[in-house]
């Protein structure tokens, strides 16, 4: 088949690019497939026209470098994989930032038509930070698309009951890379030599961005309780810092200097991969969450590493660990909540009944995080073969649920169902299915000009 890709690619730097990019090499053995980037979308229209594409994908997340994919979304249907259930952040800025306030009104009104309309002015006034996360705005996505994909089956079963008439799948996100044994261990001497990290000591890290939303302040203060049970304890924090959040004064102010390691960006995967080798257990909280599903952390499963995460409800079916109690987390579908020694295997994704998975991640209750967070914290550092079982597990649950085959097959069904699923019914917001000629039109309309554009 012939396939239309519209997705950021690198050198964009971000995991949307990277996974987009492995993942149309992998399947251009099976397909032709024509990728358009911001650079190169205008020559979409001509081409289609030319010869229509069997199926159009959108890779759609909530930053701005997915914007110029809004426009040929809801005028070509296609199949949309959905990266981030929240998208209000970058919808709202892409329209206030080029003063269309009003067609941003139209969408949230079209997006959340039970929500007071009036809402929408916050936005405009600028006072935006946590209305974006109360209202998603994908309504619209959803219903112009032919089929629509998320990452987690617990996040398509809220959709399907959000957007009834829709057709949402599950499909499986592949992202990192496993280690060889002998890299991660030159990989792990060579990483802390050049930071100064002894050998010996435990290193939690947290990868990506370094913003308060990755709960920076809460695992620095959980840090300090650590550090009286494991006193050589350190942190990698391993990303770029935010401008609106200044990480080296939260670490000055607690007194961490001589504990905490900030690395700035990691330049490559392989950089990356060399990092998480030299950790022992990696963080990876979120709050608030646009549910998306964690790059950093499916690379961190892949490397081996115990984790710790913030219990989502998008990822409730992640056999995890409940640190007040060290049973696994209720729902996760384990048989035998008090072994965390064998590994079991986790069974055909077809039949959640038969698992008997491992666990795989710790996972901290946000309405306890700060107590939950020092359990967890305190236990994997002085507990080897606690992080020797979740790392165990972790692997095993990645090369089931995150590699790129597993991806690929899922890839293989959703692209067969959304060029055999019927193109839905236009949106009704008029702006989202403009001809693009609608400022020309009303530039010739006080001339009387007629038939031009007809």
């Amino acid at each position: 088949m012939r396939l239309a890709w519209f997705s950021p690619m690198p050198p964009v730097r971000t995991g949307i690019a990277a996974v987009s990019a492995a993942l149309v090499a992998s399947l251009r053995g099976e397909h032709l497939i024509h990728a358009y980037t911001h650079a190169n979308a205008h020559d979409f229209v001509w081409h289609q026209r030319q010869k229509p594409y069997d199926l159009i994908v959108y890779q759609i997340g909530n930053s701005s470098h997915h914007d110029y994919i809004w426009p040929y979304l809801f005028r070509y249907p296609g199949l949309t994989v959905l990266h981030d259930a929240h998208l209000h952040h970058a919808r709202a800025a892409a329209l206030l930032r080029t003063k269309r306030a009003q067609d941003y009104r139209i969408e949230f009104a079209a997006n959340h038509p039970d929500a007071n309309p009036d809402l929408a002015e916050l936005a405009v006034a600028g006072f935006d930070s946590h209305l974006y996360y109360l209202w998603p705005m994908t309504r619209l996505v959803v219903e112009a698309s032919k089929v629509t994909a998320v990452h987690t089956p617990a996040l398509a079963a809220v959709l399907r009951a959000d957007y009834p008439a829709a057709r949402i799948e599950a499909i499986r996100l592949a992202h990192g890379e496993t280690i060889p044994a002998g890299r991660a261990r030159d990989a792990r001497i060579r990483v802390r030599d050049r930071h100064a990290i002894p050998h010996d000591t435990i290193v939690f890290g947290v990868f990506g961005g370094v913003t308060p939303e990755k709960r920076i302040p809460q695992i620095l203060d959980a840090l300090i309780d650590v550090l009286a049970y494991a006193p050589n304890a350190r942190l990698l924090l391993a990303g770029t810092t935010a401008e609106h959040f200044d990480a080296t004064a939260a670490v000055r102010d607690r007194g961490l200097e001589s504990q905490v390691t900030m690395t700035g960006y990691l330049p490559d995967d392989e950089a990356l991969a060399d990092y998480l080798a030299a950790c022992d257990v990696s963080l990876n909280l979120r709050w608030p969450t646009a549910r998306e599903m964690s790059g950093p952390w499916l690379r961190a499963l892949a490397a081996g590493l115990p984790t710790v995460t913030t219990d989502l409800a998008h990822v409730a079916d992640v056999p995890s660990l409940d640190p007040r109690t060290w049973a696994t987390r209720p729902g996760s579908g384990i048989r035998d909540p008090g072994s965390v020694t064998e590994a079991t295997e986790i069974g055909a994704r077809s039949d959640p009944a038969s698992r008997i998975p491992h666990p795989v991640t710790v996972a901290i209750d946000i309405l306890d995080e700060d107590h939950s967070l020092r359990l967890a914290m305190r236990r994997l550092a002085t507990d080897a073969a606690l992080r020797a079982s979740l790392g165990a597990g972790a692997r095993t649950y990645w090369e089931q649920e995150h590699s790129m085959p597993r991806m690929r097959e899922d890839y293989r069904r959703v692209i067969a169902a959304a060029v055999a699923a019927p193109a839905p019914t236009p949106p009704s917001p008029p702006h989202l299915v403009n001809d693009g000629d609608r400022k020309l039109k009303d530039l010739l309309r006080p001339f009387a000009i007629t038939g031009v554009l007809d």
